[in-house]
């Protein structure tokens, strides 16, 4: 090989003909090796050299963190990172042996993703509840995601600036903002990281002689890939498609028997049966999946199988467009039997259709169009809606990984097309450039409606109109932030367009009563019920609107039928024991609020009500001043050490333990601190305690 040859062939760009050390030829290829001009032309001397490939990896971090790292000053969204996290008292509990056995041994949100529960436990342990910590790891899960997708391709096809350019889109899509910026999406930026390590791994383990450790080792990725998220499912497919292209393992060894034939290139039984034992953890991941997900699976009543196949079609060609021109992006694209049409199914059955008779007639001269179309084709499969699961007519985030496949496929064809011309490298590398400048600036646009709820939920009904969900996403975002009249206008359009959503009931129910509007709030919520009897929202927030009433005991079976449907809810639990202590039952209300801070130690209300009862109750035997003391001072400390009520709450305690220096102070600076908020019964009430702890006398309730 010529010196000449020799650089081209190290700056990663193999010329048409050529083999190396790296990549063999995926098909035989024409005797005539002459290469075009652009491609014998010498790179400049020295480039590019050893710095080249760690350069490119920081380039691509920066991408991501120019796009991804305004996240880091997000809040949580409510849209199911509440279940994963800020209402999880699991999770919110960080990385526990409990936790983990729970992980392992539940489903929780129709999914049973056990690694993705402990990266969020792991979080919470680290940064509790701040959203900032929780969106920082998602961006360090992707950045690692993209690195290693360049790292895999360059070792997989020997080429350096093609593979970039692959990762570089992959990274800074816009439709990747879904998965990177979602809390709760945790699960795509984990299983991608798994699913770019299995891919490294295979890929060492196929051009090595066979290794127990090595396949081994593929398995075990791939397991916990699974565990992470299971649409990792098709990935055995993928490394068919691989074998093919760009890995060249079509060989048949001597006495081997092809078992299968494409291209008119057999494939050995050996490449089938490798990839038995990544189909048995496959079967068993959609065996479990389809257990989780049995109660939110769509019915064949509520959408027809042929709804379901159009919509599928549909969606494919959708993601397509979405990819050249990602524009109106929602968090949510809601799917209706009427917006499946022939008018737009029959075009996007022809268009599939032929792209995929293209690729099949092309695929022995570019054999990369087989693969990247099928790759985007068999990953998507498991998302598509045949086995319909939610609302959603398609989501970006389930393009995160096949559309990889998508930017293979035209990276290589673009990089064909202009072999042998004149300006070969200014076209491609001006359009890169120019292509991934837009790319940033629309990705950091889409990004920016992440920032809080009501931002998200205002962005997805102007791409979206008729979307109850956002719609009653964004009254409970405008509710949360006290905009109680638009929150009431939002919930009850949600409810025109879905009169059956008991969960918008509820929160209209909640909202009225913000107003004052005890029976309309009544009524709200026994709809609700009537809609979803197991509905413990809408038990619980009855229970409130009857406390309210001075039903109590109309409010406590309600508050148990809540902790009946679900055992660990704090706030029925603390509820529960309000309304207890209401009726002068001290021990049972004690009882209520120690569970509640079992489930959420950190609740200074809870703390607060527990200190109460323990330093002022009537009976000598429930009361403990020490225990009280330290409740309060916990509940004082996460309150900021300025609310009025839980000074009250630690003088009490204070003079209940004996310490009346320490509970005169406290009150005294509770009295100023209430008078200053012209809250004149606590005032009133704070003085005659006052006047007890001056004496050397404890508070006790009547």
């Amino acid at each position: 090989m010529s010196r000449r040859s020799k650089k081209k062939t190290e700056s990663g760009e193999i010329p048409p003909g050529r083999s190396s050390a790296l990549v063999r030829p995926a098909v035989e290829m024409p005797k005539k090796t002459t290469a075009r001009p652009a491609e014998t032309g010498s790179p400049p001397a020295g480039w590019p050299g050893r710095w080249t490939v760690p350069g490119v990896c920081v380039l691509l971090a920066a991408m991501v963190w120019v796009v991804f790292g305004q996240t880091l000053g997000f809040s949580f969204v409510n849209y199911d990172d509440n279940y994963y996290v800020y209402n999880n008292p699991i999770v919110e509990k960080g990385l526990t042996l409990p936790g983990i056995l729970w992980a392992f041994t539940h489903v929780w949100a129709a999914n049973w993703h056990p690694l993705t529960w402990l990266s969020h436990m792991l979080d919470c342990q680290f940064y509790g509840l701040n959203a900032g910590g929780h969106h920082l790891t998602n961006v360090l899960l992707h950045t690692a995601t993209v690195i290693l997708l360049f790292l895999v391709l360059r070792r997989m096809t020997g080429c350096l600036w093609r593979s970039a350019f692959v990762a570089a889109v992959f990274a800074i899509h816009p439709l990747r903002v879904e998965s990177v910026a979602w809390v709760a999406e945790r699960k795509d930026v984990l299983s991608g990281l798994f699913f770019m390590l299995t891919l490294g791994v295979y890929v060492h383990y196929a051009r090595h002689p066979w290794s127990p450790a090595r396949y081994g080792l593929v398995l075990l990725l791939f397991a916990l890939g699974l565990m992470c998220k299971p649409m990792l499912v098709t990935l055995p497919l993928v490394l068919l498609l691989l074998d093919v292209w760009p890995l060249n393992r079509l060989q048949t060894q001597a006495g081997a028997e092809p078992v299968f034939r494409l291209a008119r290139r057999p494939i050995p039984r050996r490449l089938i049966f490798e990839k038995l034992p990544l189909f048995a953890l496959a079967i068993a991941s959609v065996v479990i999946t389809l257990f989780a997900q049995m109660r939110v699976v769509e019915s064949s009543e509520n959408l027809s199988l042929s709804t379901r196949l159009g919509n599928a079609l549909l969606a494919y060609v959708a993601y397509m467009g979405q990819m050249f021109w990602p524009s109106g992006l929602a968090v949510l694209y809601p799917l209706t039997a009427g917006g499946v049409r022939v008018a737009g199914v029959a075009p996007s059955l022809v268009l599939l259709a032929g792209i995929s008779m293209g690729v099949f007639l092309l695929r022995r001269r570019y054999p990369y169009l087989l693969t990247g179309w099928a790759w985007y084709l068999l990953m998507l499969l498991p998302v598509i809606g045949i086995v319909q699961v939610g609302l959603q007519a398609r989501a970006d985030r389930y393009t995160y990984l096949p559309q990889i496949g998508l930017y293979l496929l035209l990276t290589w064809a673009a990089a064909d097309l202009c072999a042998g011309r004149r300006h070969r490298r200014v076209v491609l590398g001006g359009g890169a450039v120019i292509i991934l400048i837009a790319l940033m600036f629309c990705a950091r646009a889409q990004t920016a409606y992440w920032r809080n709820s009501e931002l998200l939920w205002t962005h997805t009904l102007a791409c979206t109109p008729d979307n109850f969900t956002a719609r009653y996403g964004l009254g409970n975002a405008l509710l949360q932030a006290g905009n109680v009249d638009e929150a009431i206008a939002q919930l009850r359009k949600a409810l025109v367009f879905n009169p059956g959503l008991a969960k918008a009931h509820s929160s209209l129910g909640n909202a009225l009563l913000q107003k004052g509007n005890v029976d309309e709030a009544i009524a709200q919520y026994q709809i609700a019920l009537q809609i979803d009897p197991r509905s413990e929202e809408a038990c619980y927030n009855f229970g409130n609107a009857l406390l309210r009433q001075g039903k109590v005991d109309e409010a406590i079976a309600q508050y148990q039928k809540a902790l009946q449907i679900k055992p660990d809810f704090a706030e029925a639990h603390f509820n529960l024991g309000a309304a207890l202590f209401h009726q002068g039952k001290e021990d049972e209300a004690i009882a209520q609020y120690q569970r509640a801070l079992q489930i959420k130690p950190d609740k200074p209300e809870v703390q607060n009500n527990l200190a109460w009862v323990l330093a002022t109750s009537p009976h000598a035997s429930l009361r403990d001043g020490n225990q009280a003391v330290a409740l309060a001072q916990r509940a004082n400390q996460l309150t900021g050490d300025g609310n009025p009520i839980m000074l009250d709450t630690l003088a009490a305690a204070y003079a209940e333990a004996g310490r009346f220096p320490e509970a005169v102070a406290t009150a005294q600076r509770a009295l100023h601190l209430a008078e200053a908020r012209s809250d004149m019964a606590l005032a009133e009430s704070l003085q005659s305690q006052l006047k007890l702890f001056q004496a050397g006398r404890p508070f006790h309730s009547p």
